[in-house]
């Protein structure tokens, strides 16, 4: 067993996909439209699907935004360099919630931003 994928609703699909690809560096794997559902599907990630676990973008037509609550906490990224990673991501239009540094009460080199969507994005620092 494997995890496949992590799904999103979102309320842009276009400004989505340009969030998890541009700024994020993601590629999008797949899309597909459901007319009679009226709802379209993304597939981003990072490889292929056969072998990664990928993000799954939900965009139902017609509706603009979601509340993301409070039990969704945030999705994991890991990345060589916390704060170059900040920068680039900044001078992309990413909005950064928490500079990088040290977490609270440990060593790792961490940042925290949001999608357009408000979904929190940690970065975590992997040598």
């Amino acid at each position: 067993m494997r995890i496949l994928h992590t799904m999103l609703r979102v309320g842009d699909l276009d400004k989505s996909i340009a969030f998890y690809t541009d700024v994020l560096g993601m590629t999008e794997l797949r899309r597909s439209e459901y007319p009679d559902g009226k709802f379209t599907l993304a597939f981003l990630g990072y490889g292929d699907e056969a072998n990664n676990t990928v993000l799954e973008l939900t965009y139902n037509w017609g509706v603009e935004s979601y509340d993301v609550g409070n039990a969704f906490g945030h999705i994991a990224i890991g990345v060589p360099d916390v704060y170059e990673a900040c920068k680039k991501m900044k001078a992309m239009g990413g909005e950064i919630i928490r500079d990088a540094g040290p977490m609270n009460a440990g060593t790792t080199i961490i940042a925290f931003l949001k999608d357009p969507d408000g979904y929190e994005i940690e970065l975590i620092g992997r040598a």
